[in-house]
C-alpha cells in the first residue's frame, strides 16, 4: 500500500524495483577493471541492474574480444540465478552444481554462462539489485577476485 500525501493511504498497480544509480554502478565496474589492471590483466566488466539488462560497461584498454559479451553473462547469470538459489557469486552456483532440472541444463538458457566472475549486487537486507561480471584475466577466479574487491568497497553504497 502506498502512501499519498498528507498520510492518506492510497492503493496501486504498480511496482517499484530498486536498483543501483548509474553513478555508483559506474563506480562499481571501474574499480574491478583497475583492480584488475593493478594485478596485470586488462578485463571488461559489467553491471546488470534488476531487468538483466546492462547498466554499466567499462572495457580495459587491450580486452579479448570475447570479454564483452563474457562478462555480461557472468553478470548476468551471478545476478538472476544467485537471486534465484541465494548463491553470491557464480563460482558458489558452479559449486553447488546447479545445473537444473534431470531432463535439461541451465547452461542451456541464453546469456547464462557458469563459469567464476560473476557476483551478485545485494542490499544488506538481502534483497538483489543486480549483479557484475568481470572477463578477460587469465581464469575466472581472478576476474571474480576483481568483482568482489570493488563489491566489498562500495557494498556500504548499496542502500
Amino acid at each position: 500500500m502506498a502512501t499519498a500525501p498528507y498520510g492518506h493511504a492510497t492503493t496501486t498497480n504498480l511496482v517499484t524495483t530498486q536498483k543501483l544509480d548509474w553513478q555508483t554502478a559506474e563506480k562499481l565496474a571501474a574499480d574491478a577493471v583497475s583492480t584488475c589492471a593493478k594485478h596485470g590483466f586488462s578485463v571488461t566488466a559489467t553491471v546488470v541492474d534488476p531487468t538483466g539488462h546492462q547498466q554499466v560497461v567499462i572495457k580495459g584498454d587491450t580486452v579479448p574480444l570475447q570479454s564483452l559479451s563474457v562478462s555480461y553473462r557472468k553478470a548476468y547469470t551471478a545476478y538472476s540465478y544467485g537471486m534465484a538459489f541465494g548463491k553470491n557469486t557464480t563460482s558458489e552456483l558452479v559449486a553447488a552444481k546447479l545445473t537444473g532440472p534431470a531432463d535439461g541444463s541451465l547452461a542451456t538458457v541464453p546469456e547464462v554462462l557458469f563459469i567464476a566472475g560473476g557476483v551478485t549486487l545485494r542490499k544488506a537486507d538481502g534483497t538483489v539489485l543486480g549483479g557484475i561480471g568481470v572477463s578477460g584475466a587469465p581464469g575466472g577466479d581472478k576476474d571474480e577476485a576483481c568483482a568482489l574487491a570493488a563489491v566489498e568497497k562500495f557494498r556500504t553504497d548499496f542502500h
